[in-house]
Order: structure tokens, then sequence, then C-alpha cells
């Protein structure tokens, strides 16, 4: 049975790290914990499981501290948790069972990673793969029966282990303040972190997130040549724009994204736009095409139940204006009516889809 190392990085941690560790320390063949400068009790709790506790000086960089808690470990693989996530029961039971059976041309495992909605920063689904098992050692492997080459592509094993990733509260303003130190430090993001951090944007922000951000999505629109990096800024410019009330760069923006594929973000931008100039016409347009016409790129919510409530709110309003009409128009009355229960339903109906 191959041996695994718990790899973990920790600060201030102390009102979780117990719960996590009574989960999968006995799952373990080693436990390290680097922790990066904690002034509660962390290195204490942690000490009831490991000796192996080391001091590490914070550098706004999570990779380098994981990169500094890979190099202590010494078992076949390493497991790479955070002291917010737990193995339950059933879960831990998977584990066991994968352990036992790990084959050793596998050099990565994937769990599913379950986020509680509350506190959900990034996931588009209720589950999604992540990489958390790791072959500390590779060993390089000659492939093809001619013109062979090195394998390259490690190989990679989606288990059915379920990690549960039950957060505290929101990490998201130390999360951004890393966004914003690392594009000062580099000048650019890799694809995945921009996407990443228009997630977060979307989800989490407050108006001073988005306006500490615009300086970034605007250099990203203005120099990426890349479709994906400009219609990811435009969806984070957009929003900026509609809460500055900068009309002009608002409408640019949106124009120049229907010349591509509309994405669902866009299309919510634009009904919420309208719907607070109380055009209520015009709102139902948009949020109908976010909701049933387009897809989102970061947000799944743009393309569900935000715009399914935009839907009702817009009803809500064009129903009691319709009413306050002496005469009122039946016909209308009735249609309006009938939609609001469609919307209303719909948007109590709708689920954040358990996988993508």
């Amino acid at each position: 049975m191959p041996t695994i190392s718990l790899c973990m990085i920790v600060k201030n941690e102390e009102a979780v790290l117990a719960r996590c560790l009574d989960s999968i320390a006995d799952l373990m063949d080693e436990i390290i914990i680097v922790d990066t400068g904690s002034t509660d009790r962390t290195k204490e709790i942690a000490s009831h499981y490991t000796s192996k506790i080391y001091n590490y000086k914070w550098t706004h960089d999570f990779s380098a501290a994981r990169n500094y808690s890979f190099s202590k470990a010494t078992m076949d693989y390493i497991y790479a948790a955070d002291a917010d996530e737990i193995l339950d029961t059933e879960n831990r039971e998977r584990f066991l069972r994968l352990k036992s059976v790990l084959l050793p041309e596998i050099e990565i495992v994937q769990m599913k990673y379950v986020t509680e909605t509350e506190y959900d920063t990034v996931l588009n689904s209720q589950k999604e793969y992540r990489p958390k098992l790791f072959k500390r050692l590779r060993t390089f492997t000659w492939i093809d029966p001619i013109h062979e080459t090195v394998r390259l592509n490690p190989v990679i094993f989606d288990s059915d282990v379920e990690i549960l990733h039950r957060p505290q509260s929101l990490h998201s303003k130390r999360d951004f303040s890393i966004f914003i130190k690392s594009f000062e430090h580099d000048g650019m993001f890799s694809p995945k972190v921009r996407t990443m951090y228009a997630k977060e944007l979307l989800k989490t922000g407050d108006t001073k997130d988005f306006a500490d951000a615009k300086h970034i999505f605007r250099c990203i629109f203005d120099n990426d040549p890349t479709d994906d990096a400009r219609k990811e800024a435009a969806c984070i410019l957009t929003h900026i724009y509609r809460l500055e009330d900068n009309k002009n760069e608002f409408f640019k923006l949106t124009m120049k994204d229907m010349l591509t594929t509309p994405c669902s973000e866009i299309c919510y931008e634009l009904g919420t736009y309208f719907l607070g100039q109380r055009d209520y016409e015009e709102a139902v347009l948009w949020f109908y095409n976010a909701a049933y016409e387009t897809e989102s790129i970061l947000d799944i919510h743009t393309s569900g139940d935000l715009p399914l409530l935009g839907l009702v709110e817009c009803y809500e309003s064009l129903l009691e204006k319709e009413k306050a009409q002496i005469p009122s128009n039946t016909v209308l009355v009735i249609q309006y009516e009938m939609l609001l229960d469609k919307y209303r339903a719909a948007s109590r109906e709708w689920e954040m889809p358990e996988e993508l």
C-alpha cells in the first residue's frame, strides 16, 4: 500500500484545524504543517497531531508556501489539504479504498471539491474535480513503439472521494489583495488566475473591490488579444461602468460583446441597467436573453436565478403599473400575471448544477 504525506499550509486556523485533522490524520503516514505566521493557537493544536511543524515567512504567494511544504514530504504521495476541509465517514472509507488500490503509475488523483453554497467564491457547480493527491517523485517513461518520446502529461485518476469544503467565512478580501499584488509585480495574469479573479469579483466583490480591479481589467481588455481575456475583462468592466453610471463606456463594451457570441453576464448587466431606468420592457428582453438564450462564462448565476429574479421584478412592476391605469387593459393584466407566476416558479426551482 502506498504511503501518503499530508502537507498543509496554515495561518490562524485554530477554529477549524482540529476538525480537519481529526477527519484525516489516521489516513496519513506523515503530517507536515507549514505555518505562515499564526498569532493564535494554530501551532499548539497542530502539535497534538505531528512534530513536523515548520515556520515559513509569508510572501503573498501560496505557490511558494505549498512548494516549501512539499519539499518536506518523504512518502510516496502527497495529499494537499486546507484547514477548512473535512472528510466525512463515507469519504474516509472511499479514501481508504483508494489508498489500497492506488496503482503506482498514477501520478495525480483528482477528488470532488464540495463547497457550502454560502461561501462559494468561484465554483459554478456544487462539485468540481480538483487535483489533491500527487506522486512525490515522478519517473519518466518512454512511450510509442516508433518515434518514441517521453510521456510529458501526468497520469491522472478521477476518484470518487468528495472533500467537504466548509469555511467559516469568505476569504475574498485576502484573495483580492493577492491578485492585485501579483498583477502589480508581474504586469500580467496567467489565464487561470485572470479567470479566478473575475469569478471571485462577480460572486463576492463589493463596490470597492471592483474599483480596485478597474485598471487591471482595463489593461487586460486593451492589451490582451485573446478572445477569452477580452470577454472576461468586458464582463467586469461593464459591471464597473454600470455602477459608475458611465453610460458611454458601458454601451461601448456591451455593443462590442454583441459582435461576438453574447454571454449571460453582459445580458444580465444590460437587464439590470434598464431595470434601474424603469424601462421594464427593455429589461425583460435582456433578462430573458441572459436566462434562456446565452451561456455564462464566469458566474452561472447570471444565466440562472439572477435574471429569473430580474424578470419577476420587471413583471411585478409592469403589473402594478397596468393595474393603476383607469381603465386597465385586462388582457395585459392576465398576461403579466401568467408571466409573473411562470418566472416566480422558475426562480424557486432553479438550483446550482451538481456537476458541470
